[in-house]
């Protein structure tokens, strides 16, 4: 993350815990992770938080967990239909599922590393085409539109946008603007070669 220094969502990642389990005994550092013993003791497991974790772990002190938004019953899912996972569920307190993932790819292994950018990536693709479809369909209705006034009848699509990812609703809103901007312009441009003629 050297390059997301002052990047407030690595930032937010960097905070999320995750399960580290100790290897050997750490004295007079039970308190962390809010624990009630004066040692760490081999074989305990404590929720860290990464920016921490990056030096336990690389010490060789502890290894650490995927945590659950990354789980194998997660990736199933995704493998199945990635547009039904709701990503804003998975990860807590703001923090995007990608750039948390990102982060954790960041802190693992080549071989386990390739597999968590490639689900990423996967998933990626697999929502993007509809995030765009539906932020070009929203902007086409204009302000009335996006009231969610219709009683559930674009329930799938409307739980689609629920479950955006804070990445995916940024694309949303740049995805609208443009739509937005497209149709302004072209009923300027139009209505400017209707006068003229």
């Amino acid at each position: 993350m050297d390059n997301d220094y002052f990047s407030i969502d690595a930032i937010l990642a960097e905070n999320q815990k995750i399960q580290c389990t100790f290897k050997q005994k750490i004295p007079e550092m039970g308190h962390l992770g809010g624990g009630s013993e004066r040692d760490i003791l081999p074989q305990s497991k404590r929720q860290i938080p990464i920016w921490l974790a990056y030096i336990i772990v690389y010490s060789d002190w502890a290894d650490f967990d995927i945590p659950q938004p990354f789980s194998n019953k997660v990736r199933n899912a995704l493998r199945a239909e990635p547009r039904s996972v709701r990503l804003s569920n998975l990860v807590g307190a703001g923090t995007g599922w990608y750039v948390f993932g990102k982060t954790i790819m960041d802190m693992l292994g080549d071989e386990q590393g390739i597999e968590m950018s490639e689900m990423l990536v996967t998933t990626f693709k697999g929502r993007l085409v509809d995030v765009i479809d539906q932020a070009q369909h929203f902007a086409a209705l204009g302000p009335v539109g996006g009231s969610g006034g219709g009683g559930g009848v674009d329930s799938a699509p409307q739980m689609f946008r629920e479950g955006l990812d804070t990445t995916e609703r940024e694309l949303f809103v740049l995805a609208q603007e443009s739509a937005r901007r497209m149709k302004r312009w072209y009923e300027e441009s139009s209505g400017g070669a209707k006068r003229m003629l």
